[in-house]
């Protein structure tokens, strides 16, 4: 995967990865990574253990990681308490 991200982008791409309630969709339309480059990702910046835990969790059917899984009452990409978010920073007071 080359899509040149710099490193705060990796990092939040890897963190909106590990939260269940974040969709694949969610990171394709803020980074325009998809869910096979973030797969890609995850396994070459994760430990292969921490990797192999991710996949199995993002596969059990706990996660809700593709919107189609998803309880359409949280079928949105951030939390209604979160201040508008802009090229995926959140605004200062």
């Amino acid at each position: 995967m080359n899509k040149n991200l710099n490193l705060q982008q990796i990092d939040r791409i890897i963190e909106m990865a590990w939260e269940d309630r974040t969709p694949f969709e969610a990171i394709e339309f803020q980074f325009g990574v998809s869910e096979s480059e973030v797969i890609e990702l995850m396994r070459s910046e994760l430990k292969e253990s921490s990797f192999k835990l991710w996949r199995k969790r993002v596969n059990s059917g706990v996660s809700q990681k593709h919107l189609k899984k998803r309880n359409e009452e949280i079928n949105r990409f951030k939390c209604s308490r979160q201040r508008v978010i802009s090229n995926n920073k959140i605004s200062k007071r």
